[in-house]
């Protein structure tokens, strides 16, 4: 994993062996109200967390800097539902398309809505209108496509990001993956997709899990643990009891690594999966976090991109019908 940013806060430490209380970071009073932006005509670069998944694609986790937005939306915002200025979200979108070569029309990005709902980007969807693709996005939380020069991705600020990479069919994934997404298992949705579509091999995939929130950081409600418990889930290795500021002890839940469990369980290699270091909530400064800055805030944008076409013109599966890959782009 590449990266081209400098933290401002450290990487959280690993969890220890027996529990301690969480930090408590200040958090502040009020959200800041939507960015306006500082130069639109003339954005800065965004500045990536970037991965390696192997030749001929393109992963990246965006982060807070390198944008023209302001307040809790400053820098980097791209996600349209989330309050900001769509001036400084326009700008920023354009600086992002820059950096990764493609025009805007090929930036793909779902209005999330923790479902497990996967939709396939190929030549209908992009040639769809602009409201068309939009009403197709709609509840929409993860992407996969086998398209070159396409960058699919997903919004989150604590929740989980997981990208899937098939070098062998030429097809990517992004995934949205909360608390209610990890819960209905939707990255094991998300890979039997994939074998649905492209005729994907789990054991070849794989995966980036992305920036989140950590199991130190992650709080939660009995109701949230006992919800894991009911669909069946192994608790020993993804919760944790700790003490409370406000009273007694509470569980936490590990997203990562249950999102990690479900991708082997897949049949996914556990040493094809990488996980980022990166706790959202700790490291608010760096990339965004609900949780730190209120709802009423900027998300990460976790994309995925396929940067040269096949070789040569094979057959593969998409949208569970043979077709052919496209070789080249627009």
């Amino acid at each position: 994993m590449e990266s081209f940013y400098s933290p401002s806060t450290p990487t959280p430490p690993s969890t220890p062996s027996s529990p301690t209380p969480p930090s408590s970071p200040s958090i502040p009073s009020t959200p800041s109200s939507p960015s306006s932006p500082t130069s639109p005509s003339s954005p800065t670069l965004p500045q990536l967390l970037r991965y390696d998944l192997g030749t001929g694609v393109t992963a990246f986790s965006t982060t807070r800097h390198g944008g023209c937005g302001t307040g809790t939306y400053g820098t980097f915002n791209i996600n349209r539902y989330c309050g900001d200025s769509p001036q400084a979200i326009a700008a920023n979108r354009q600086a992002l398309c820059h950096l990764l070569g493609i025009s805007d029309d090929r930036l793909i990005m779902p209005h999330q809505t923790h479902q497990t709902k996967v939709v396939h980007i190929d030549e209908a969807f992009m040639a769809l209108t602009a409201s068309e693709r939009q009403s197709a996005l709609e509840g929409v939380d993860a992407l996969t496509t086998c398209l070159s020069g396409v960058c699919i991705g997903v919004s989150t600020a604590d929740c989980i990001p997981v990208l899937l990479y098939d070098a062998e069919h030429h097809a990517t994934c992004a995934i949205h993956a909360g608390w209610r997404g990890t819960l209905q298992r939707i990255v094991q949705k998300a890979v039997r997709a994939m074998v649905d579509s492209y005729g994907t091999q789990p054991a070849a995939l794989r995966a980036q899990i992305g920036p989140g929130i950590s199991l130190d950081s992650f709080e939660v409600g009995d109701e949230v643990y006992d919800a894991f418990c009911q669909q069946g889930f192994d608790m020993a290795p993804i919760s944790r009891r700790y003490p409370s500021a406000h009273s007694g002890e509470k569980w936490h839940i590990d997203l990562p690594t249950c999102n990690r469990l479900q991708l082997t369980d897949a049949g996914l290699r556990p040493d094809h999966i990488v996980c980022a270091p990166v706790c959202t909530y700790r490291q608010c400064d760096d990339f965004f976090s609900a949780r730190r800055l209120g709802i009423n805030s900027g998300r990460v944008f976790t994309g995925i991109v396929l940067t040269r076409a096949r070789a040569k013109k094979v057959p593969t599966f998409c949208n569970n019908s043979l077709t052919y890959a496209r070789q080249a782009w627009r």
